[in-house]
């Protein structure tokens, strides 16, 4: 045995570990807003804890540890602490990668870890629904803001003909919709298109339907609870999929219904996680992050329901084009990707 590797392995342990105790930490901090008050500027804890009205003494233990992982940055002349401009806005903007809500969404899946212990042995599923609430606010607040830097600046541009048919005024049915963010953004986007969201999960769908009227364009979208595989309507000239095939039971069968709910020259924008053809190639940061939340989440959600497929998260380009060809689909492409996302543009 090699003691040098054994310590580098004992080191890479550490490190998991210490992010792993910190994700609560960086949950309060979301919660209670204290990133963005650090974002207002240096304070010592005392000047923090009259800024937030928090306990000094555990602002001073949060601080310190934030510090010790590099989300908080100190200054020992000062005794202050303060966010970069870079910490700022991947912790604290709205408008920026909202890290803190990924946490959120892990430690709310995380609390399954007795029920997928036992699902393991009996190869049980786990519906999504099953899980506690933060898992649907996580995921919906950390996959948000990637939808708005991408969704209409550059994934419908870079879908044939598709921008000028929502310009103009199309029918949209986004399946798997979740809490709806997807659905608001292509309503606020084109105005003069109509959008169906459809999600299995009720209490998403509740939601859902709250922020599209906060949105003010609730006459324009409309949500059901239905799911992927008897979602209503036909003639739509678009139907959208952001992050949802591979957790499906019966994609062959979604992928049918939406074949069938398109006007001959409409088009599906299918999104899924960045993945490659081959397991070797996924073996990285971004795929271990996937693999992780598929086996809490896609792959369990998937055994709950019927159907025999479970895709899982980390799929692959052609494990989905071979399903939508199946399903009768003739044009398949990657139409855009970002480090997190494929984006496939999949027409009859």
């Amino acid at each position: 045995m090699d003691h040098d590797k054994v310590m580098a392995f004992l080191g890479q342990f550490v490190t998991d570990l210490g992010a792993t105790a910190a994700a609560g930490s960086v949950t309060v901090g979301h919660r209670l807003g204290l990133y963005r008050a650090l974002a207002a500027g240096p304070a010592t804890p005392e000047r923090f804890a009259e800024r937030t009205g928090c306990h000094p003494r555990y602002l001073t233990e949060w601080l310190r540890g934030q510090a010790a992982g590099g989300y908080v940055t100190y200054t020992p002349a000062t005794g202050e602490f303060s966010l970069t401009e870079e910490q700022a806005f991947c912790l604290a903007d709205p408008n920026g990668p909202n890290v803190p809500a990924a946490f959120v969404g892990v430690l709310g899946y995380l609390r399954a870890a007795p029920r997928l212990t036992e699902a393991f042995r009996t190869g049980a599923g786990v519906g999504w629904h099953e899980h506690d609430t933060d898992v649907f606010v996580g995921t919906d607040e950390f996959f948000r803001p990637g939808y708005v830097a991408a969704l209409v600046p550059s994934w419908i541009p870079a879908l044939e003909g598709v921008e000028a048919k929502l310009t103009a005024g199309a029918r949209v049915a986004d399946v798997g919709c979740g809490l709806g963010s997807s659905s608001v953004l292509l309503a606020e986007a084109y105005p003069r298109s109509t959008v169906t969201g459809s999600d299995y999960h009720a209490e998403s769908i509740e939601l859902a339907r709250k922020r599209a009227a906060d949105a003010g364009v609730a006459d324009r979208v409309g949500f059901e609870v239905a799911t992927a595989q008897t979602f209503t309507g036909t003639g739509y000239d678009l139907v959208t999929m952001f992050d949802c095939l591979h957790d499906m039971g019966d994609p062959l069968a979604a992928a049918r219904r939406v074949r069938d709910a398109l006007r001959p020259d409409g088009t599906w924008l299918l999104v899924e996680p960045y993945a490659a053809d081959k397991v070797e190639d996924n073996l990285n940061p971004v795929g271990r992050l996937y693999y992780s939340g598929s086996t809490f989440l896609c792959v369990p959600n998937s055994l709950s329901q019927p159907g025999g497929h479970s895709l899982g998260a980390q799929a692959g380009e052609a494990a989905i084009r071979d399903l939508v060809t199946e399903a009768g689909f003739t044009r398949f492409r990657r139409a855009a990707q970002t480090p997190f996302n494929l984006v496939y543009e999949i027409r009859r």
